[in-house]
């Protein structure tokens, strides 16, 4: 894995975290997105609420969003490739997503989906 884009939906914060009630697997996705950053992955997260532009000016997301509405997001992207849309990865997505696409030998520390 090279690149990750992720499409949130408009939360208050970049990781969602900061609202009343918060969704338990919001950490779990950012830290994973971190983990990724620090073995060399190219990880770009959008926010509806804070940069609309990038969700009008990708064309795949804004076809996307006139098809399904807003229930497509959250929308991930793997290397430009539709990976997942609708809902967050859970332990085991995240997990196949880490034997798929980053390599053992990126670094001695294992990373936890």
């Amino acid at each position: 894995m090279k690149t990750i884009q992720v499409f949130d939906p408009a939360m208050c914060c970049n990781t969602g975290v900061c609202g009343p009630e918060v969704d338990p697997i919001l950490p779990q996705v950012a830290g994973f997105l971190g983990q990724l950053k620090e073995r060399g992955v190219h990880v770009e997260r959008f926010n509806l609420a804070q940069q609309p532009l990038a969700f009008a000016q990708n064309l795949a997301v804004r076809a996307l969003l006139n098809r399904e509405g807003l229930e497509a997001l959250p929308v991930f992207y793997i290397d430009g490739v539709l990976a997942l849309k609708g809902r967050y990865p859970d332990h085991d997505q995240r997990a196949e997503w880490i034997r798929a696409h980053v390599s053992a030998d990126s670094s001695t520390v294992p990373l936890t989906p």
